[in-house]
């Protein structure tokens, strides 16, 4: 089992690793849609948070040995059900005509307000 941490992407705020890798894969714990490199900004529109969230999913898998077209399944958390549609529209502008198996799930509300949390399981490179 290893432990996997990025710079590019939040760096955990409590007991748990951004990643584990074990058996091939890569484990991404939950993705606030947090900006390292600009820390205390806005978060943005749900669109802005959504592509956030997956691009620091991204970092820890690369800095893994991974990558988005290695996804295998992708947890999304989202805050406001009603916001869906636009959470899948900026979801699939990132990963393009990939498609991991997911699922949705709605939520009263996540860490300092945000509107979108992301977690997933994805393949090492071969």
């Amino acid at each position: 089992m290893k432990i996997v941490e990025s710079p590019h992407a939040p760096h955990p705020a409590g007991h748990y690793s951004q990643a584990v890798v074990h058996g091939g894969l890569v484990f991404v714990a939950g993705q606030l849609p947090h900006d390292p490199a600009r820390p205390g900004e806005p978060a943005g529109n749900v669109e802005e948070q959504t592509i956030r969230a997956l691009r620091n999913v991204e970092a820890i898998l690369v800095a893994a040995g991974s990558g988005l077209e290695r996804l295998l399944s992708v947890t999304v958390y989202v805050a406001d059900l009603s916001l869906w549609p636009r959470v899948n529209a900026a979801y699939a502008g990132v990963l393009g005509s990939h498609r991991p198996a997911r699922a949705v799930v709605p939520v009263r509300e996540l860490h300092h307000g945000y509107l979108v949390e992301v977690q997933a399981v994805a393949a090492l490179r071969e």
